[in-house]
């Protein structure tokens, strides 16, 4: 048996989830999420609780069954307290900046990128060098997170480039040796 599946997920209060032929709808303070969920499990609401349950024990099935269950504990989540990535941006003249429903990123090009900030996201550029990124979709805001990211990921030699506020960077030495 699955051992994250097997869990129930709690529903706080001011959340609703319901459950009809497959699709499971949250709704909380933050907003609302859909999901559709495969014939391989079953989704019910149970004493303010979610309950997964598999049809069989194929490895299919019981791969499905923690994975939904994970899902609707992210969608619970994310309508009651949301997700955020941090990005910070290192390298001499590197920069971003946010107007309106586009951010401006400056990463050594000849030409400034333009990104196009998608619905339900929201980015707040704390400085030139850190972006904050927002949404109740742990889904969209890693996506939006590693979209960015790859605009210039982080170099080993000095560092430079787009990385996540958690991540270390392992530096490599430049050339070794000299004139002698």
């Amino acid at each position: 048996m699955s051992r994250i599946g097997k869990l129930p997920v709690q529903i706080p209060e001011k959340v609703t989830v319901t459950v009809n032929n497959g699709h499971v709808a949250v709704t909380g303070p933050k907003g609302s999420l859909e999901l559709q969920t495969r014939p391989e499990v079953t989704v019910e609401v149970k004493d303010n609780e979610v309950v997964v349950t598999r049809r069989d024990d194929e490895k299919e099935s019981r791969s499905y069954h923690g994975l939904y269950r994970q899902l609707i504990r992210n969608m619970i989540t994310g309508v009651t307290s949301g997700f955020q990535k941090v990005l910070l941006i290192n390298g001499v003249g590197y920069r971003a900046e946010v107007k309106d429903n586009i951010l401006t990123l400056n990463l050594g090009y000849s030409m400034p990128i333009e990104y196009i900030i998608p619905e339900g996201i929201s980015i707040a550029a704390d400085g030139p060098a850190k972006l904050t990124i927002s949404g109740i979709s742990k889904e969209k805001v890693g996506k939006c997170a590693a979209e960015i990211r790859s605009l210039r990921g982080p170099e080993p030699y000095k560092g430079k480039g787009i990385k996540y506020e958690d991540e270390t960077i392992r530096r490599k030495v430049g050339k070794s040796g000299g004139k002698k």
